[in-house]
């Protein structure tokens, strides 16, 4: 097998360029956490300090102060690579109708942006500290001010809160929008809430949905969550990358798309996690 010049390869930037963007747009998550860009030849992991809260306390006048022992924590994200592959066959990529090159950016693209999601919402069940359900009923929009009012309790700033769930359990909660207290369309269009799997706001939160939520093994049965931006994580050493390899003997080309990112949790007390059952899934 050799590697040699197709007409694929010029028109590789505008495939990456194509990946990239489906990535950034069709990842829910990949918008609402902090994001760290790893510099090359920096290491595998980055360390992120986290913060405890602080206390400031009564003075005396012409008293001294006693200073404030800050510790610092840190989570570890260490990078690790994901990635796909596709054969074009010649007659395939002459033959068809539509753009091969705008077609496989955006296939490329949307496995990245799913797998970025998926691995984002898997840590949502470890919000322990916080929870809301117990997956053995329907979630309503009482269940969001409830978990609003648990991270507030724990000093959680309201700004930059996001409340992701499952398709199938924000069925429940757009029936349940009914409240004179919910505003689900929040100055948007119905086509942008399609658009952008945007639900409504609840309590001052923004609430999507994500079919990039993995069910706990019980039909019907998804963790979502109620998160400030700094609670998750997403290291981003390098973004998409496509190369093309050329196999003459099967008249086609290998297209190859990889990223290299970590995931992890950073403030664990800056979530809560919501577990609730979905009414339409049995």
């Amino acid at each position: 097998m050799s590697s040699t010049t197709t007409s694929l390869n010029d028109l590789l930037p505008q495939m990456v360029a194509e990946a990239v963007f489906q990535a950034s747009e069709k990842s829910i998550m990949r918008n609402l956490v902090k994001v760290y860009n790893i510099a090359p030849q920096s290491g595998k992991s980055v360390v992120v300090p986290s913060y405890p809260q602080a206390t400031a306390y009564a003075l005396s006048e012409g008293g001294d102060i006693t200073a404030n022992v800050i510790s610092t924590g840190g989570a570890t994200l260490t990078v690790s690579e994901v990635g796909m592959m596709t054969t074009v066959t010649d007659l395939a990529r002459i033959a068809s109708a539509s753009d091969v090159v705008s077609d496989v950016g955006r296939l490329f693209g949307e496995a990245i942006a799913r797998k970025i999601d998926s691995d984002l919402t898997a840590l949502f069940a470890s919000f322990t500290t916080n929870t809301v359900g117990d997956h053995t009923t329907a979630i309503s929009a009482a269940s969001i001010f409830q978990a609003v009012a648990k991270l507030r309790t724990a000093g959680v700033s309201t700004d930059e809160l996001s409340c992701v769930v499952h398709p199938a359990i924000a069925y429940d909660l757009k029936a349940n929008l009914t409240n004179t207290f919910a505003n689900p369309n929040a100055g948007m269009t119905q086509n942008d809430v399609l658009a952008a799997g945007y639900v409504g706001m609840l309590a001052g939160v923004p609430v999507y949905e994500c079919a990039n939520l993995a069910d706990t093994g019980t039909t019907g049965d998804y963790t979502g969550a109620v998160f400030h931006k700094n609670a998750l994580g997403l290291a981003l050493m390098r973004d998409i990358q496509i190369e093309i390899q050329r196999d003459a003997s099967l008249r086609a080309d290998e297209i190859v798309g990889t990223a290299m990112y970590a995931t992890g949790m950073v403030y664990e007390g800056h979530g809560c996690t919501l577990e609730f059952d979905s009414s339409i899934e049995s």
